[in-house]
């Protein structure tokens, strides 16, 4: 997608008042973020964004009136791995061109025995992930409030959207590990006491959007049953099978969510930073 590596060191404050006002003409209203097999890009027009945290090519199209732009979490000469991604980068990539509101696809394993192909809109998460950087603010302290980390506004519309399209789903906890290895089966254990499903890019991406004052929230999809869950091996070759298989099924319920959500944000997202700044 070419992303540069993310700047650990400098003045990230100073990095950010460079860039703040730097935006694009699109009136972009929705940003989406694909994980593993996302390819419904390809044919829109891209564009480059600098960000402080590097640059982002971006993918500008319309769906049912509205001005998308579309970042594919792993696109790049080879495949990122979930724990090099750029997450900083492509957050702010979203914010800079102007859209206030993100719907992300994201792959996980069932600690639940969901079906499948299945669906899970997700209501909450749990971070196991351990060397990714997870704030924009590295010089000053910010307890940006995740009581509600995923948008009440884009989750009825990503349930009306697969009720619509008569697809199985549930909602629940996402559990996000550092990778790229999967999880072990005790790991899994573990983690089934508190969460529903599992995956590797959800976070920092949820919390970053909160500290940016973004409407965020995730659509899973069941690629696989967790370690343990069954007595196969697991590999990322039926990750790819499962997501590939369901790509006309993650666009139309992108498409539908898209049109459904209403046009003035009156959701709490957009105040996740009052009273969070020391």
């Amino acid at each position: 997608m070419g992303l540069t590596k993310s700047e650990m060191g400098g003045n990230n404050k100073n990095r950010q008042e460079d860039h703040k006002m730097e935006k694009t003409p699109e009136n972009v209203e929705i940003a989406v973020l694909g994980g593993v097999g996302f390819n419904s890009y390809q044919e829109f027009e891209s564009r480059l964004v600098s960000t402080p945290y590097g640059e982002v090519t971006v993918y500008l199209t319309t769906v049912k009136g509205k001005k998308v732009v579309v970042i594919p979490r792993h696109a790049g000469e080879n495949h990122i791995p979930p724990h090099r991604i750029n997450y900083r980068a492509n957050i702010w990539a979203v914010y800079s061109i102007g859209a206030k509101r993100v719907i992300s696809t994201n792959s996980v394993g069932s600690m639940r025995g969901h079906p499948v192909g299945s669906f899970v809109v997700l209501n909450d998460f749990i971070d196991f992930t351990r060397n990714r950087p997870s704030t924009f603010y590295d010089d000053r302290t910010v307890h940006v409030d995740v009581s509600e980390p995923y948008c009440p506004e884009i989750r009825i519309a990503l349930r009306d959207a697969l009720e619509k399209q008569g697809l199985p789903y549930t909602e629940g906890i996402y559990a996000c590990t550092e990778g790229p290895r999967f999880e072990t089966r005790a790991e899994i254990r573990m983690m089934s006491q508190f969460a529903d499903v599992v995956g590797m890019t959800g976070v920092p991406e949820v919390s970053l959007a909160k500290e940016l004052s973004l409407c965020y929230a995730s659509l899973a999809i069941i690629t696989n049953q967790a370690c343990g869950m069954t007595t196969q091996k697991l590999t990322a070759d039926e990750v790819t099978e499962v997501v590939g298989k369901a790509q006309n099924a993650i666009f139309e319920i992108i498409s539908d969510t898209i049109e459904n959500i209403p046009e003035t944000r009156n959701c709490r997202c957009r105040f996740a930073k009052d009273g969070a700044c020391l």
